[in-house]
């Protein structure tokens, strides 16, 4: 049995539905990570979870309890918010210890796992601080302290690196993830960032309008996604164009032609000619070429359509300036395809 269960949760403002249907199970120690665009009911879900939203129908069981009986502040369950929520008049430590004062814990005891909270973060040579005084990261870290302090029996994670630059948002992603596998929390992380969601996930729920459309580990998300909308939301789609280009280009591959269908590719695999790639070729002139070192990013227009292109390790003779003509190579087996509903089928091979 799972330790967090939703079942059928919906969640209606007015005539507005937040949440339409919602199962998802996490297990013990797991980081379970909710993706998906503004507006995709990742953040009601995790509210919902808190207590902060009550769901209008559907059921939320903790370790085998129901949880929508329990009010908010008696979940046991620890939160960091995407702004801190930190009190800047109090000191590292204080604002570490807050959440202690009301549950009566021993002065002595709170010493002792402030610290050790404060140690996992690596603030602990800043108990003394003030907020004010400290970076954007090591406030977060702060947060993280006071969420995991109180030993919550689940630790909920609402777009904590948003407010960060992108470089700190990189360097403390990594160490949340370290500090939940050392603490073995069960951790439910909203984002809208594909690449994070990627980086530090056991599994991953992409939602869109309310619904779920797909749960799996990172690897099952990018490599095998299961509709239209998470293969373009997770990673970069090219779709090809409907129309006798296309259905030529299936025919070399010995693929048959669907009307129905949506044939779909992602930019990393298909190639130029003279690369190793085998496939059917498509005639193409570059639009645009972005070089990034380790890989470059080309337009090309086709005529199935205008395709992105990613090249790893680009050499110098592969730096095309806009206007080049061009040979993009399409491998059958790189090929997706979609249904009328956005679901993904076999047809592509």
């Amino acid at each position: 049995m799972s330790y967090l269960t939703v079942q059928n949760a919906i969640k209606r403002f007015g005539s507005f539905v937040a949440l339409n249907d919602v199962s998802i199970a996490v297990d013990k120690g797991e980081f379970f990570t909710l993706l998906g665009p503004s507006g995709c009911g990742k953040t009601t879900l995790l509210r919902s979870i808190a207590g902060f939203n009550d769901l209008t129908t559907g059921t939320i069981t903790l370790d085998g309890a129901d949880l929508r009986a329990v009010p908010p502040h008696r979940r046991d369950i620890g939160m960091v918010f995407q702004d801190y929520a930190i009190f800047p008049h109090l000191s590292v430590f204080d604002n570490v210890a807050f959440g202690l004062k009301p549950r009566k814990v021993p002065a002595a005891q709170i010493k002792t796992r402030v610290m050790q909270a404060l140690r996992a973060v690596r603030l602990e040579s800043m108990a003394e601080r003030l907020p004010a005084a400290m970076s954007g990261g090591q406030q977060q870290r702060i947060g993280l302290a006071r969420a995991m302090v109180i030993n919550p029996r689940l630790l909920l994670m609402d777009e904590p690196l948003s407010n960060l630059d992108a470089k700190l948002r990189i360097e403390l992603r990594e160490e949340i993830r370290d500090i939940q596998k050392q603490v073995n929390i069960a951790t439910i992380y909203v984002t809208h960032d594909q690449e994070e969601a990627l980086a530090i996930s056991d599994r991953i729920c992409v939602m869109s309008a309310g619904r779920i459309e797909q749960i799996g580990t990172p690897q099952e998300i990018y490599g095998d996604p299961q509709t239209q909308f998470v293969a373009g939301f997770v990673g970069t789609l090219n779709t090809l164009e409907r129309g006798p280009a296309t259905e030529a280009l299936l025919v070399r591959l010995g693929l048959s032609s669907n009307p129905g269908l949506t044939w779909a590719v992602r930019p990393e695999n298909i190639g130029l000619a003279g690369s190793s790639m085998q496939g059917a070729a498509l005639p193409g002139k570059v639009n645009k070429f972005t070089y990034l070192g380790r890989e470059a990013h080309l337009q090309v227009a086709t005529p199935a359509g205008d395709l992105v292109v990613h090249v790893a390790n680009p050499s110098r003779s592969e730096i095309l300036a806009p206007g080049s003509t061009t040979t993009v190579v399409v491998p059958k087996e790189s090929l997706m395809t979609f249904d009328a509903d956005g679901r993904r089928t076999a047809a592509g091979g």
